[in-house]
């Protein structure tokens, strides 16, 4: 398996003296092409922290963050966007969807950045906004929909397009336990057709449809395990 993202010896300091919190402490940890790996731990443990590191949006203190072999530290702004537009999708807990534009324009708007062209792009976002059940909704305003579409809306634009690296924090909050699943299942398709994927998530039902758990805590992995243990958590009748 290729190596997708790859943190080595990673840490991230928020402010000085007194008040330093150390979000995380040193950490390695790799995704790789096909594979979906489900990040837990408790409040304050690090996992969104590393999810922004790992997407290129926040720096590291110490450390390098790695996509594709490529150093996000050594590339410049400009080029880490672009990076960022092409290859990696990113679903927000607070969804940072732009008011001003349609479901389906928020959905293509990477795409066009990117140097798609608009009708292309648009066709594209329609289709994957079918995928996650809002197709009816392609041109509504995301004040015009519930919080559950609009983090419908977040995730179709986080999987659009060949993105190579996935990265998903809580991306089933807001939906019920029925469209939650559905949307597990897009995550794992995407990955099982090649791209990395990092789920964070506090539901071992969720993350039992990863191939690799890594736990965190205060800022350090203290273990990790494959799907197969935290399958055991799940409700009897429940399966991957």
């Amino acid at each position: 398996m290729s190596t997708v993202l790859a943190l080595a010896v990673v840490s991230r300091v928020h402010g000085h003296g007194a008040s330093e919190v150390h979000a995380l402490r040193g950490i390695s940890f790799t995704a790789y092409a096909g594979e979906l790996v489900a990040v837990m731990g408790p409040s304050g443990s690090g996992k969104s922290t590393l999810l922004t590191l790992a997407g290129g949006l926040d720096t590291p203190t110490s450390g390098t963050v790695s996509i594709e072999g490529r150093d996000l530290g050594g590339l410049g702004h400009a080029d880490r966007a672009r990076l960022r537009r092409s290859s990696i999708g990113y679903v927000f807990q607070d969804f940072n969807l732009i008011p001003a534009l349609t479901a389906a324009e928020n959905v293509a708007l990477p795409r066009e950045l990117d140097g798609e062209r608009p009708r292309a792009a648009k066709k594209l976002a329609r289709a994957v906004l079918e995928e996650v059940g809002i197709g009816d909704l392609a041109d509504r305003f995301p004040d015009e929909m519930s919080g559950g579409q609009q983090q419908r809306v977040a995730i179709a634009r986080a999987v659009v397009g060949e993105r190579r690296l996935i990265l998903a924090d809580e991306p089933t909050g807001a939906l019920d336990t029925e469209t939650g699943e559905e949307i597990l299942k897009l995550l794992r398709a995407r990955c099982d057709a090649g791209a990395a994927g990092v789920l964070v998530t506090h539901e071992a039902r969720h993350a039992a449809w990863a191939d690799r758990v890594v736990f965190l805590r205060d800022g350090i992995v203290v273990d990790q395990t494959s799907s197969a243990p935290v399958d055991a958590l799940l409700e009897p009748g429940l399966t991957r």
